[in-house]
C-alpha cells in the first residue's frame, strides 16, 4: 500500500541524513524570497554564493533592493544561472512590496494560506515553488515546495503521478505525508536527490531506499 511505503521511505531517509533544522535566520520572509528567487536553476551551492555576494553588497531589505542599480545587483548574482532576470525580478518585487505592501511581507503571510499563497504569487518573479516556500520556511504554512529534485524522486519513488504537473505532485505529497512532516519531507527528498537519486546517473546501488522503489536499476 502506498501509504505505508511512503512513510517506511521517511523513516529510513530521517535515519540516513540529519534531522532537519531551520535556522532562525532563514525564518525572514523577505530573505526568503530573495533566496528562492536566485535559487530558481541555480545550483545550491551557487545560490548560497550570489546571497552572500548580495548580503556583502546590500542590506537585505525591500527599500534598499528597490532603489539598487540593477547591474549592481546582477554583478553580485554573475556567480548563479540567469542573472540578468534574477536582478530584474528582485529589484521588482522589492519594489512592489515596499509600495503595496509598506515593506513588509508578514502581512500576506498572516492570510489564509490560499489567499496567502494567491497574493505572494501575483509578485514579480514569484510562481508556485516560490510561494510554497516562503509559506513553509517563513509562515509554517501546510504545503510541500516541489522544486526539480522533489518532482524528480518522489515521480522516480513512485509515489506521485508519472506525468503530474507541479500541483499534481504538491498535492499526492500532501495526501500521503501529514502536516508535521511537510518541512522534512521537502527537504529530505532534496538531500537524497541529491546524494543519491541524481538526475543523470541515480546510484541505485547504494541508495537505502531502493528496495521501495519501482524505478530502481540495479
Amino acid at each position: 500500500m502506498i501509504e505505508g511505503r511512503a512513510k517506511e521511505i521517511l523513516r529510513i531517509l530521517r535515519k540516513t541524513f540529519a534531522s532537519p533544522k531551520l535556522p532562525a535566520s532563514d525564518r525572514e520572509p523577505f530573505k526568503t524570497l530573495v533566496v528562492t528567487i536566485i535559487s530558481q536553476n541555480t545550483a545550491a551551492g551557487n545560490t548560497t554564493r550570489a546571497f552572500d555576494n548580495l548580503s556583502k553588497r546590500f542590506k537585505i531589505e525591500p527599500e534598499v533592493l528597490a532603489n539598487a542599480e540593477t547591474s549592481q545587483i546582477e554583478e553580485c548574482l554573475k556567480v548563479g544561472g540567469l542573472y540578468r532576470n534574477k536582478a530584474k525580478a528582485i529589484k521588482q518585487v522589492s519594489k512592489t512590496i515596499l509600495e503595496d505592501f509598506h515593506g513588509d511581507l508578514k502581512q500576506i503571510l498572516l492570510l489564509p494560506f490560499e489567499d496567502a499563497r494567491k497574493t505572494l504569487m501575483q509578485l514579480p518573479g514569484v510562481g508556485p515553488k516560490t510561494a510554497d516556500v516562503v509559506l513553509l520556511f517563513s509562515a509554517h504554512k501546510q504545503t510541500i515546495p516541489v522544486d526539480t529534485h522533489v518532482n524528480r524522486v518522489s515521480k522516480r519513488l513512485g509515489l506521485v503521478p508519472a506525468k503530474g504537473d507541479y500541483e499534481a505532485v504538491r498535492s499526492a505529497l500532501q495526501f500521503l505525508f501529514a502536516p508535521n512532516d511537510y518541512l522534512a519531507v521537502h527537504i529530505l527528498l532534496i538531500s537524497h536527490g541529491r546524494k543519491y537519486c541524481k538526475a543523470r546517473k541515480p546510484l541505485c546501488t547504494h541508495c537505502p531506499i531502493s528496495s521501495l522503489c519501482p524505478s530502481k536499476q540495479l
